[in-house]
């Protein structure tokens, strides 16, 4: 591997670790920060843009020690790519529209709840490939 170029597993491995750790501050900050800012539904919404974004972090996690097993390193760097796609697009979406109530975010949202399937499919094709 030359110094240009970063295996996308590893960048899997990071990103999964930054977001779980962004998720654990953006679930404290809406356990103490929002609690009497939003409203029930608001701190729903929000508390499910974290466990989607907890979730998919210990995806990418998973997506990137998997190719120990003997797992396609191929699918599993492009279900890497859809996990993070769908923490961008479902949780980003959530955490914009309860922030800022921005509207027109909201049909984004289903897009990044496809993302993470997609993803979980490939991790499933990968392990019947092996």
């Amino acid at each position: 591997m030359t110094a240009r170029h970063v295996e996308p597993l590893r960048i899997a491995l990071v990103c999964g670790a930054l977001f779980a750790l962004l998720a654990v501050m953006a679930g404290a900050f809406g356990a103490h920060g929002l609690r009497g800012v939003l409203g029930d539904r608001g701190l729903e919404v929000f508390q499910t843009a974290v466990t989607y974004q907890v979730y998919h972090s210990l995806a990418l996690i998973l997506v990137s020690i998997l190719p120990m097993a003997g797992l396609s390193r191929r699918l599993l760097g492009i279900a890497a790519g859809f996990f993070l796609a769908g923490i961008l697009l479902f949780s980003g979406s959530l955490y914009l529209l309860v922030l800022t109530d921005i509207r027109w975010v909201g049909p984004v949202t289903p897009i990044g709840g496809a993302s993470f399937m997609v993803g979980w499919i490939l991790v499933v094709i990968s392990g019947f490939r092996r």
